[in-house]
């Protein structure tokens, strides 16, 4: 009878009549197994539909240098350009990786209880994804080396961003441009069907161009903002109900490139001419953010794996990690998809986005 719940190598050792270990080698190809031993645990392997960790797997051949990296999503644009600086990173410092992604809480606690209780790795590298306290007692008593990138973990070394800052200059670089109606296309704190993971990213840039907006004097318009799901085609119907209200946005700040390609996609359908009536502002500049002309906030996301990758390596040497919290610096990017508002004077928020940060301006805007 099959076990009720996860199926695990345990399950599958016991309906076989051998040991883990056998089970083991088995997954692993291992030579020195019998072919009838082998024959009779895959055989029950597909009968309890047991799927094997892919942690498990990597870990359990025995690379002498292993880094593991955690990271939610890991097909988005901005994890994908983490990724890309930790392993040039790690590859040149010759350590063999193990990449977990986690697209749902317990997909989460799958991974970190491997790493913290069963599976032996040199470090550790948390990308976007928050820790309880239990989490981080656990990788102390595994004695297990760890840093977090693009989000703050107490007495780990992390790199972050100022996610307030960075909403702060996108709606700053609108303002100068004379627009009065910003609307906002967000995330909600829970992506994907296994619950919340923290990010809370989009949240501090919502707070960043709320604080913008007052210091200009403009009243906070809850009906300017929309938040779901992430993804371009969310936030593209997300953009399509908020450019048709009675009186629509002449600009909308997007929490991520991603996202602004939906309002993109909204303004298109809408018969919206970008930038000429409706201008719209990112933030990360992904690759494809170039290749759009789209106006953005850029934050260093392959640098920030490099640096997550470069100190960890220090601190596996024995070198002293300081500070334990490292600030990336963001810029704003002025692309084709931003424009100033028609018949608008040039206004005094634009000082405050060249104190800012530097400002790249490239391509004329489009209609």
């Amino acid at each position: 009878m099959p076990p009720k719940g996860r199926v695990t190598i345990a399950d599958v050792a016991a309906a076989s009549g051998v040991g883990v270990g056998t089970v083991s080698r088995v997954i692993n190809g291992a030579a020195n197994v019998r072919e009838s031993t082998r024959r009779t645990v895959l055989a029950v392997i597909k009968q309890l539909g047991y799927r094997p960790s892919y942690l498990a797997v990597s870990l359990s051949r025995g690379t002498p240098r292993t880094i593991a990296i955690v990271v939610p999503h890991l097909t988005t644009p901005s994890a994908v350009m983490r990724l890309a600086g930790a392993l040039a990173v790690l590859d040149a410092q010759g350590y063999d990786t193990v990449v977990c992604n986690v697209d749902t809480q317990g997909q989460r606690d799958d991974h970190l209880t491997a790493l913290t209780s069963r599976y032996r790795v040199d470090g550790v590298i948390i990308i976007s994804l928050r820790l309880s306290r239990q989490w981080l007692a656990s990788f102390r008593r595994a004695m297990v080396p760890l840093v977090a990138v693009d989000v703050a973990v107490a007495g780990v070394p992390h790199t972050v961003i100022d996610n307030i800052a960075g909403g702060r200059m996108a709606t700053e670089h609108l303002l100068a441009l004379g627009h009065r109606r910003i609307g906002f296309v967000g995330d909600t704190r829970s992506r994907g069907k296994g619950g919340d993971l923290g990010s809370t990213s989009s949240q501090e840039r919502l707070h960043g161009y709320r604080g913008a907006l007052q210091q200009a004097g403009i009243r906070y318009d809850a009906s300017l903002v929309r938040r779901g799901p992430h993804g371009a085609a969310n936030a593209e119907a997300l953009a399509t109900k908020l450019l048709s209200v009675p009186d629509p946005p002449s600009a909308v700040f997007a929490a991520s490139d991603t996202q602004a390609m939906g309002v993109l996609a909204a303004a298109d359908r809408a018969a919206r001419p970008v930038p000429g009536e409706l201008s719209v502002m990112g933030f990360d500049d992904i690759e494809s953010a170039k290749l759009l002309g789209l106006s953005t906030v850029r934050q260093p996301l392959e640098d920030s794996g490099i640096e997550g990758a470069r100190r960890l390596c220090a601190l596996l040497r024995g070198e002293p990690i300081g500070p334990l919290r490292q600030q990336l610096p963001l810029e704003v990017v002025h692309r084709s998809t931003t424009a100033r508002l028609r018949g608008s004077r040039p206004s005094s928020a634009g000082t405050h986005v060249r104190n800012a940060a530097r400002i790249e301006v490239s391509a004329a805007g489009r209609s």
